[in-house]
């Protein structure tokens, strides 16, 4: 429940309002050990913490990265976080991507927006060790190209055989890449859905309308793999604020198999 201290060792801008941070451990000489899919709370001193689904490679404990849009006090704060600054870290917590579930299987990764975030570790570990998956496929899509992120690094994800798609909703003149919704890509990707795993993240809507477009394709519900963490408040499930009716995202979560989600999906507001 104490923050450790950590240093803003670097920081760099996304999009308009959207900035990764890398941090290094200062009470914690062995670094920052978590796995794909947890979180960690990140407590700018002054104005609040939030929580952050963190976005690194689990092979470099050295650093701890969070990519954090800024929509609030807190997270404007952590955003503004210039080099050198401290900010306050607890965790990891949460439930993590099962990428041993996929070992020997095609391998669907499926992002909106920001949700490529805390997809982002999964893809580090793809590619460290590519020969435990089939296909390993990404797709990935935003409101337009400005409000893509990692543009650059998705390149070389595809140079280092990852197969990636990227769609926008709205594209200016020239954009070499599709037009539409996250879904219609799932439609028209090349994998084996007898047997294939899928990762889950992005807005509500689009969780929902991705999963059940691989469940269509043949995805069994149980293998589809979805992230809740927009639910997430304190972390250890006592506030309250992210129970969805038995489950407490923050504790039992926030990865959870769309099979057990799905009835939040026909929730109001959630």
């Amino acid at each position: 429940m104490v923050p450790e201290r950590f240093r803003v060792a670097d920081r760099r801008q996304e999009t308009a309002d959207t900035w990764t941070l890398e941090l290094e451990p200062v009470d914690r000489p062995g670094g920052f050990r978590f796995r794909p899919g947890q979180f960690t709370m990140l407590y700018a001193f002054g104005a609040g913490e939030v929580p952050i689904s963190i976005s690194g490679d689990p092979a470099v404990p050295e650093r701890l990265v969070h990519t954090v849009r800024a929509v609030g006090a807190a997270s404007g704060a952590i955003c503004r976080a210039e080099p050198g600054r401290m900010l306050g870290v607890r965790g990891p917590f949460g439930s993590h991507w099962p990428l041993g579930d996929a070992d020997g299987r095609d391998l669907v990764v499926v992002a909106g927006g920001i949700g490529l975030a805390p997809l982002r570790p999964v893809l580090y570990e793809i590619l460290g060790a590519r020969e435990r998956f089939r296909t390993a496929l990404l797709l990935y899509g935003g409101r337009q190209p400005d409000q893509l992120l990692y543009s650059q690094e998705i390149e070389e994800w595809r140079e280092r055989g990852l197969d990636v798609e990227v769609t926008v909703d709205i594209a200016p003149a020239g954009w070499p890449a599709g037009v539409g919704v996250v879904p219609d890509l799932i439609d028209r990707a090349r994998f084996d859905a007898d047997g294939a795993v899928a990762f889950v993240c992005g807005p509500e809507p689009m969780i929902r309308f991705s999963a059940e477009a691989l469940i269509a394709r043949g995805v069994r519900a149980d293998r589809v793999h979805v992230s809740m963490e927009r639910n997430m408040k304190c972390a250890v499930g006592h506030c309250g604020h992210c129970q969805l009716g038995p489950e407490f995202v923050c504790r039992d979560g926030p990865v959870f198999t769309f099979e057990r989600m799905r009835a939040a999906f026909g929730l109001r507001d959630v």
